[in-house]
């Protein structure tokens, strides 16, 4: 397939694990999706995935993994990271750049601070490391809507909460039909892995993390908050920061240099 393009499923204990693998790069980098994953994971999207970051294909032997499939109650961030530990062994992946969005950015402080020796370089996107006000409000509001089986509204707030408005002024036009496709079967995954993000607290431990690292936020981000970046690039010792003053949460989609950004810390 085009630029090696593959979908993949390692096994993990008891469980397994989809993933998509592409590029011809010699170094290896893994992406940690946030939450949407609990409502689609990767599984059959290696093509997409492979089209929409095609930038890093060529410098990069990139990985992109959804969490184990059969999430238990009670999973927790850290139990995710320990995961992701695990299928990079399995896989023969000694050690990654590793990048996080959201809860995978969650996930990504475990890894490094659990496991130091499988992460080369770390960026930390639109992500947070302690509770705060806001991520317990809405993401609460979320579970409570999985709960209720509202698609629908749970992807407007989802929608009106991530992007620009600018962004929103064509999004919204798909309003009408929004839980007509892609609703999941049920919404047990979401919800455990939304639970798991509002216990979340690696703070305290941030110290630990000794790899270079990248904190990317946005001013806007009305899910996690602008605060929640800068508390956690204090607590890294090698630890850049920036922060995208027109963009929100979806900074990593509508900054136009976002992937460049990336790229340009990971060689350096």
């Amino acid at each position: 397939m085009f630029w090696n393009a593959k979908n993949g499923c390692v096994r993990i204990g008891d469980a397994d694990m989809n993933y998509v693998s592409f590029g011809s790069g010699t170094d290896n980098l893994i992406m940690l999706p946030g939450l949407g994953d609990g409502l689609t994971t990767v599984k059959g999207m290696a093509f997409l995935m492979a089209l929409l970051y095609r930038m890093y294909a060529k410098a990069y032997r990139v990985f992109i993994f959804s969490r184990r499939n059969d999430l238990k109650e009670d999973y927790s961030t850290r139990d995710m990271a320990r995961d992701q530990a695990e299928a990079m062994k399995m896989l023969g992946i000694k050690s990654a750049n590793i990048l996080g969005i959201s809860q995978g950015g969650m996930i990504a402080q475990y890894l490094a601070i659990d496991y130091p020796d499988l992460v080369e370089k770390l960026v930390l996107a639109v992500t947070l490391s302690k509770q705060n006000e806001l991520i317990q409000n809405v993401v609460g509001n979320w579970i409570s809507m999985a709960e209720h089986n509202d698609y629908k509204n749970l992807m407007i707030d989802t929608a009106e909460r991530s992007y620009s408005e600018r962004h929103l002024k064509r999004y919204r036009l798909l309003y009408p039909f929004l839980g007509i496709t892609g609703r999941p079967k049920d919404f047990s995954r979401f919800i455990i892995q939304a639970k798991s993000c509002i216990h979340h607290n690696a703070y305290p431990e941030l110290s630990k993390i000794q790899c270079p690292t990248l904190v990317i936020g946005g001013e806007c981000d009305k899910i996690v908050g602008v605060d929640a970046s800068r508390e956690i690039a204090d607590r890294i010792k090698f630890c850049e920061e920036y922060i995208y003053v027109q963009f929100g949460h979806a900074a990593y989609e509508e900054a136009l240099d976002f992937n460049k950004r990336v790229l340009t810390f990971l060689s350096e």
